[in-house]
């Protein structure tokens, strides 16, 4: 599903964020992204959905390869990927179900695909009644539930999450988890950057440790293994 072949980051400042990358993730893994502060996870992340792109080296994801892709075909690729962030990014004006339809919108599936897909989406989040409400009138864990009904919407291959219990209180932080987890057993491969250290060493999954720019530790049930 996904692979890098020495790849390199550095930014414009002179800031080395990765340093000669080389990992394979098969499809249907659930990986968990591990490491100190700025050691280098978020550009590791970053990189998979072409936010940013490598100094050296080549990624492939879903057969393509994301370091050479033409900008044309970049919204193509990224609809087999979805991606969850920290703090949600939902657009405020719009309800919930607006939000998740939107990933569709952009792709310009037809109205009734799009109404169908967002209510079964919803329902699959716990959210099937919440479908009117805007964002400030949801929890963070109900957010951060309808951005991952946004990220899920088009099917994705691959979703991508960025700390994504980092805003969110324990035990709604584990109601998250359980939801990716489900995801993940339909077959959904799960590329997970974290700093929750319970999550991580409660569900025994693949653990790749970076430092420094390089994957220092990669196991197959690993555990969290830093105080941060």
């Amino acid at each position: 599903m996904i692979e890098m072949q020495d790849v390199w980051k550095t930014y414009p400042n002179g800031v080395s964020a990765l340093n000669g990358i080389d990992v394979k993730i098969d499809r249907g893994e659930f990986v968990y992204v591990v490491g100190p502060s700025g050691a280098g996870k978020s550009t590791f992340i970053k990189l998979m959905y072409r936010e940013e792109k490598p100094t050296k080296g080549t990624i492939f994801v879903n057969g393509f390869n994301v370091d050479r892709i033409r900008e044309r075909k970049i919204p193509l690729m990224r609809r087999q990927i979805g991606v969850v962030f920290q703090d949600f990014k939902l657009l405020p004006q719009l309800t919930a179900a607006e939000n998740v339809a939107f990933a569709m919108e952009v792709i310009e599936a037809p109205r009734k695909k799009i109404k169908q897909r967002v209510k079964e989406v919803m329902e699959l989040v716990g959210l099937g009644d919440k479908l009117n409400n805007l964002p400030n009138q949801l929890s963070g864990g109900q957010q951060q539930r309808v951005a991952i009904a946004r990220a899920l919407v088009n099917n994705p291959a691959v979703i991508i999450a960025d700390e994504p219990t980092g805003n969110l209180d324990p035990d709604t932080s584990w109601e998250i988890m359980q939801l990716l987890n489900k995801i993940n057993d339909h077959g959904t491969t799960i590329v997970m950057a974290t700093h929750n250290k319970e999550v991580v060493n409660t569900m025994k999954r693949r653990v790749l440790a970076i430092e420094d720019g390089k994957i220092v530790r990669d196991e197959r049930q690993g555990v969290y293994g830093y105080e941060d």
